[in-house]
């Protein structure tokens, strides 16, 4: 009996072992063909995810060569893994390169620079009444319709948008000195390049109830727009200033735009920027106008830490929209010969502190009232307004000259002349003796027919 169940005891645990060897094998088998699916898997997912990424760069290739920038899609394209073995990025690289070639040098003498303050979205608000807020929208003001038929008018006319920054070369030597020379855009035939720049983008006190936007803010995209409170008090976002306007039209015309060039907007701080009560006054409570003492009352939880953020939140927004920034002055102080340098030193600190920091910094001042620290010829080196200037940083330099061209590269800066497109210009070369704007636009057809007067200067 003992040797009986001895046996049926080693009979039973071959049994089992048997059983959990075929087990494990069946296990490790099930493993094995698990593992296989999910590498498989992953294998898809890794050429679906290769062949996305190649659609993308194609498409972003495109969307490059649509901005002339033909070197940048061509390079893009060639990064591609085994490039040269894919017969369309070959097809595509062929195309572009074949495109590139049809493309002409433009005359860099002749690159105009247009400007706009913000834009009067309700006329009737804007230029209400006969005081001098009044007289100075009718004069300096763009509005919205004039805006955009402008902007459609220079495009079919052959404009094409480039950066200040496109018109030069830059190189920095190691002690950190900065050179320029002439740059050279290629372009299509009859495309005719031109620089945009913005004033005052800081919505004053004193814009409140006329008809213009409050200040910029960031979409559901982050892209930025405009706050805008309507004549019922209620407030609206939207497109309501010239960025998210040129922004909506870049976006639909992408040939309208040099390698995604944007504008220069000039920011002055005494009331803040893009609509954000920024300036230390605000915090401190020290020298206040009765506007901005006014607004305070009106906004007793003003923290101006937090508004701070959200100005640097939404100028950083703006920058990777292609947007670029400059100094108009803290105070949009006059800088020619009535202005002394100690003036410009105490406005440019100013400036420096509190501006500076929540946009980046920048090496472009566009002077307020359109004046210039010389005359037309070159800045000299006895200059001390230009030298004080050039020791902050700023390379670039813009006035209001009016002619259709005055472009100075030399090798330690860079100035150019711009023109106003405002409602003054406008009107004038509508109803005046001479039209300046004939080279861009019919002035005729631009007018808005809000516009019944122009105040005299």
């Amino acid at each position: 009996m003992m040797l009986r169940a001895g046996l049926l005891a080693a009979v039973l645990l071959i049994v089992v072992g048997a059983a959990v060897l075929v087990s494990t094998q069946v296990k490790h088998a099930r493993q094995k063909k698990e593992a296989e699916r999910l590498e498989q898997e992953r294998l898809i997912q890794a050429e679906e995810e290769k062949n996305q990424q190649r659609k993308d760069s194609v498409a972003q290739a495109e969307e490059m060569a649509q901005g002339y920038d033909y070197d940048g899609a061509i390079e893009l394209l060639k990064s591609q893994d085994n490039y040269d073995k894919d017969a369309e990025i070959v097809a595509k690289i062929a195309d572009l390169e074949a495109e590139k070639s049809t493309l002409v040098p433009v005359n860099m003498d002749e690159v105009t620079h247009i400007f706009y303050h913000s834009l009067v979205v309700d006329p009737e608000r804007g230029f209400a009444g006969n005081d001098s807020t009044a007289a100075g929208f009718k004069q300096w003001m763009t509005t919205v319709s004039e805006f955009n038929k402008i902007t459609q008018a220079m495009y079919d006319n052959g404009y094409v948008l480039v950066d200040l920054h496109d018109l030069v070369v830059e190189t920095t030597d190691e002690d950190g000195t900065v050179h320029f020379s002439t740059n050279q855009i290629m372009l299509p035939e009859g495309k005719k390049p031109f620089v945009l720049s913005l004033d005052d983008l800081s919505y004053y006190h004193s814009y409140d109830g006329r008809g213009i936007a409050s200040k910029i803010v960031l979409d559901e995209n982050g892209k930025p727009t405009c706050e805008y409170v309507q004549a019922d008090g209620t407030t609206v976002t939207g497109a309501y200033d010239c960025v998210p306007l040129l922004d909506q039209f870049l976006e639909e015309h992408p040939d309208a735009a040099y390698h995604g060039a944007k504008g220069t907007i000039a920011l002055t701080g005494y009331d803040g920027i893009l609509g954000y009560r920024t300036d230390i006054a605000y915090k401190t409570g020290e020298n206040l106008t009765a506007d901005q003492q006014a607004w305070l009352d009106a906004h007793p939880d003003f923290d101006w830490d937090q508004e701070c953020a959200e100005a640097k939140k939404v100028a950083e927004a703006m920058k990777e929209d292609g947007w670029k920034f400059a100094s108009h002055t803290w105070g949009h102080i006059r800088v020619g010969s009535n202005t002394s340098l100690d003036q410009i030193k105490t406005d440019t600190e100013k400036w420096m502190s509190y501006v500076a920091p929540l946009i980046g910094g920048t090496d472009t001042i566009i002077f307020a009232h359109g004046e210039d620290i010389a005359d037309w010829h070159d800045y000299s080196s006895d200059n001390e307004k230009f030298n004080y200037l050039k020791s902050q940083g700023f390379n670039f330099y813009c006035n209001v000259d009016s002619s259709q061209y005055f472009l100075q590269i030399r090798d330690n800066y860079v100035r150019q002349g711009r023109r106003n497109l405002d409602g003054y210009r406008l009107w004038n070369d509508v109803h005046g003796d001479k039209n300046r704007t004939s080279d861009l636009f019919d002035a005729s057809q631009i007018l808005d027919p809000a516009r019944t007067d122009m105040p005299a200067l």
